[in-house]
């Protein structure tokens, strides 16, 4: 009997970790620690930005940086969510101005990978337009928050166009 109790506990474990696994796959979370984090009077704390601090340049990556910013995909040959990873990523990239995809066979470059700790595939970095990573996701993420992972990195477009202000009688100032 004991034996069975074991059994039972055992795989309620594995699937409640499995269960956890699953969830977090494809999230976007930030790439560093909170440097400069403060407290609030009431002892809560206080996000400060993020900066992991680690950059990526073009001669380690074998390609130009997007101008606003650059989708990293490390991926390996029998990688099953790698291939909708590529194509989610690629929409994203011709959706929006600016920004690159590039993906890096991470069997191939095993030297950039442990550097960033890429401990399974796809692995998504987002990089800010210096190279900076900013946002990471292991798995395979979905369009919507490939697209906020960069509404948080990237500046709004600049306008080409000019606004002018116009009061009640129609003159604009």
């Amino acid at each position: 009997m004991t034996g069975v109790i074991a059994l039972v506990v055992a795989l309620a474990v594995a699937t409640a970790i499995g269960l956890i696994l699953r969830r977090r796959s494809g999230q976007f979370r930030a790439a560093g620690h909170a440097r400069g984090a403060s407290k609030a009077p009431d002892g809560a704390s206080l996000a400060a930005p993020v900066d992991s601090g680690e950059m990526l340049t073009e001669a380690e990556l074998g390609a130009a940086l997007g101008e606003r910013a650059t989708l990293v995909q490390f991926s390996t040959a029998f990688c099953a969510p790698c291939r909708p990873t590529r194509q989610i990523l690629a929409q994203v990239a011709d959706m929006v101005d600016g920004v690159r995809h590039i993906e890096i066979d991470a069997a191939e470059r095993l030297d950039l990978a442990g550097r960033l700790n890429i401990l399974s595939t796809p692995t998504v970095l987002v990089l800010g337009p210096g190279g900076v990573i900013s946002k990471r996701a292991s798995g395979l993420p979905r369009k919507a928050d490939v697209i906020a992972a960069l509404g948080q990195v990237i500046d709004p477009a600049p306008s080409t166009t000019s606004t002018s202000l116009v009061d009640n009688t129609g003159n604009t100032s």
